[in-house]
């Protein structure tokens, strides 16, 4: 039975129709291919639009301009040119068949044969073409029938398909969590679990990327627990364990009740054990920005559970008072609500106004500031007469003890 691409919003978007007309997709020269295709069959939305072309890059490259249309070469080497519609792009890749691979890059040539295109992609369910008037999906490997049974099936031998690209590993994990059900595939984990090791030839980069991705999916506790149950993150990240999955379920539940967007870094931080050290070397090894690194040691550092939300905010960020807050189990969801829709106050006082009742300019001046900021902290950031009253009694205080 033929089976055809729905309707959807973005095969509708602005320039998409003349970039097929410059394309030839009409006369079947490109296609639709991958993740559009995929998602629009499950009804999902569609952000990124990938089109195959049997056009070489350079000739790709030649219609676009000759169209009006806005072509950067991003990858022209490997076949990849982007086309920008009105700020919105879309990735053209030459049919390709790959010449010989290393396990993290390849070799490729261009070809002109749909199939041959389709068999070097990871899984089936990737792998599914729609051609651009029609909208007839082609499948050469099962992608349709492992797409409505939420099975992510390699495309022929498993084992091979990861020696082309050890990041298949993470990939497969991934595209289970997002797309499974059930039981994975047995022989794609099997070859998952005997090709671990090749984890480690891999840049930290592409392993972090690809784990904050499965970390930001809705529900990635099921893929993690395979993951550990079979020892494929231990060659590159032994800290993670079956303790730190149940805690990660957790704070996924806690997110929940919380309204809490989930945030990939604090799902990592879930899964490593509370110690900020800890999460501070696994950051610097998977090449985290600092921004990223901070937020992890900060989110693991022990703060006392009384520690009021609104005072943790103003100390720490908002952003890391959610992330501590989300990852103690002794403070409740509705405290977490409650510091999300919380303005957080700033300090109103300067060293000028401390100097203007009296206190003599110096380092005493810095000193007694950051006193008054406590107190105002610790009083909870009473402002008016009361903040005036904590300024006179920290100023007199000095004053004092300077005579």
């Amino acid at each position: 039975m033929t089976e055809s691409l729905p309707d959807a919003e973005w095969l509708h978007r602005p320039g998409l129709k003349e970039l097929l007309e410059a394309l030839g997709a009409y006369q079947d020269d490109a296609r639709f291919v991958g993740g559009a295709v995929r998602d629009t069959l499950l009804g999902h939305s569609v952000s990124d639009v990938d089109i195959a072309t049997v056009h070489e890059p350079r000739e790709v490259m030649a219609r676009l301009e000759n169209a009006g249309i806005k072509a950067v070469p991003t990858g022209i080497d490997h076949g990849t040119v982007t086309a920008v519609l009105s700020g919105w792009p879309v990735e053209i890749t030459t049919l390709r068949r790959d010449v010989s691979t290393d396990g993290r890059h390849a070799t490729i040539a261009f070809t002109d044969d749909w199939r041959e295109d389709a068999a070097r992609r990871d899984f089936t369910i990737n792998a599914l073409f729609a051609d651009a008037r029609s909208g007839i999906i082609s499948d050469y490997f099962g992608g349709l029938e492992d797409l409505r049974a939420g099975m992510v099936r390699f495309i022929g031998d498993p084992d091979a398909r990861i020696a082309e690209d050890h990041l298949r590993i993470l990939r497969f994990f991934r595209f289970y969590a997002r797309f499974g059900k059930g039981e994975p595939d047995a022989a794609a984990y099997s070859a998952c679990r005997a090709r671990a090791n090749s984890l480690m030839a891999l840049s930290r980069e592409r392993i972090a990327d690809e784990l904050l991705k499965l970390l930001a999916l809705r529900e990635p506790t099921p893929a993690l627990r395979l993951m550990v149950d079979g020892g494929i993150l231990l060659p590159v990240l032994p800290e993670i364990d079956e303790q730190g999955v149940t805690r990660m379920a957790r704070l996924i539940q806690r997110e929940n009740e919380a309204d809490a967007e989930p945030a990939p870094i604090r799902r990592l931080c879930a899964l490593l054990p509370a110690n900020p050290s800890v999460g501070d070397g696994v950051a610097a090894r998977l090449k985290l920005s600092n921004k990223a690194r901070k937020r992890i040691v900060t989110a693991l550092t022990d703060a006392p559970d009384h520690e009021h939300p609104v005072q943790l905010a103003y100390l720490i960020g908002t952003e890391g008072a959610v992330d501590r807050m989300l990852l103690n189990e002794n403070i409740s969801a509705a405290t977490i609500k409650e510091l999300r829709s919380c303005t957080v106050p700033s300090f109103p006082m300067t060293g000028g106004a401390l100097i203007a009742r009296g206190l003599a300019p110096g380092p005493a001046v810095a000193l007694a500031l950051k006193e008054v900021e406590a107190e105002w902290i610790g009083n909870g950031f009473p402002m008016g007469s009361a903040l005036e009253a904590i300024a006179d009694q920290i100023v007199w205080k000095f004053q004092r003890a300077r005579q």
